[in-house]
């Protein structure tokens, strides 16, 4: 299979004007956190790039707390907002809505505002690209902290502690040190070598984005339910994609009271997670899997991802091996 789809390769290329890739950033009342996000996505930051490789479609769904003006001006040349008033309490229309606007051949989708990027995404996406117009590429998830902030809250986890820790790493003067600072989320908890729920920087061709009919309305819930984990599952299950996991790459979660990560009662996040679950149900017929793919590792490896590897290699040697013959026999 990916001897067939690198012997179709087609190199991304820029027609007059257009952009590479679209990336599509959805923000909610996340002023702080979508700023650091917005600063990651820089040209001055992203390596390798200039703003003619990539654009950056910012949607704000309104609430009290929206991006000011000041900032927004300030913005570099190669991003456009929107400021949508009265908007859903799902994401999903904001996602289609950014996607509608973009002017690149490829669109690469965020749908949480509130996750900074390290120095090499842009570039790895254009790269990952190169090897199939069927690629989809997509960037680990992380949490900033050495616990999920859903837990570490507990333990006094908060937006001024996160100032601090980024302040310790002198960010944004080197960006791969987020890992430092960091473990990974929820959905990639199982590592690099086995199957993720979702990524949080999902990147295919236009005619891929068609294809799949974007992100799917009927996932209404406030923050989106499974959307996410839904639209990353269609499009690594694709016929005839190609997963490319940008491995020395990750986008970083910040704390910003989001309805899973945001120190709710655990009760009510569990009903939260529970419903949406149902609502997957309701909608796909059948329980949530993580896709099974069969990824092309791309990108350079900055040391501060090697104990993240380290960890993966473990997991999955764990899970793969065979019990030692001892306790097969005790089992039996």
């Amino acid at each position: 299979m990916l001897k067939k789809l690198l012997n179709r390769k087609e190199e991304p290329t820029q027609t007059a004007n257009a952009p590479i890739v679209s990336i599509v950033v959805i923000v909610y009342s996340m002023v702080e956190q979508a700023r650091k996000t917005l600063r990651s996505l820089y040209s001055d930051y992203q390596l390798d790039v200039s703003d003619q490789h990539y654009e950056v479609i910012v949607v704000e769904n309104e609430s009290e707390h929206c991006l000011d003006q000041a900032f927004l001006q300030d913005l570099p040349g190669n991003f456009r907002y929107f400021l949508r008033r009265n908007a859903e309490s799902s994401p999903a229309a904001a996602i289609n809505f950014g996607a509608e606007q973009a002017r690149g051949d490829h669109i690469c989708t965020m749908i949480d505002g509130a996750r900074m990027l390290t120095p090499g995404v842009v570039r790895q996406l254009i790269r990952g690209h190169k090897l199939s117009p069927r690629a989809v590429v997509t960037v680990p998830g992380y949490h900033l902290g050495n616990d999920l902030q859903q837990n570490s809250v507990n333990e006094g986890y908060c937006v001024e502690y996160e100032r601090e820790l980024l302040d310790s790493i002198v960010w944004p003067g080197d960006g791969y040190k987020l890992f430092d600072i960091a473990c990974f989320s929820g959905s990639c908890a199982p590592g690099f070598f086995l199957p993720n729920s979702e990524s949080n920087c999902i990147s295919l061709s236009r005619a891929l984005w068609q294809e799949l009919d974007g992100f799917d309305e009927r996932f209404n819930f406030s923050g989106g339910g499974l959307i996410n984990l839904d639209f990353y599952k269609r499009a690594c299950e694709c016929p005839e994609t190609l997963h490319v996991i940008a491995l020395g790459e990750g986008t970083f979660h910040q704390f910003h009271g989001g309805v899973t990560t945001g120190g709710q009662a655990a009760s009510k996040r569990e009903a939260y997670i529970d419903a949406s679950k149902r609502q997957y149900r309701q909608l796909r017929g059948h329980e949530f899997e993580s896709p099974v793919t069969a990824p092309v590792y791309l990108g350079e490896l900055p040391v501060n991802v090697l104990r993240f590897i380290q960890r993966s290699a473990d997991v999955a040697l764990n899970h793969l091996s065979p019990a030692p013959a001892a306790l097969k026999a005790c089992e039996g």
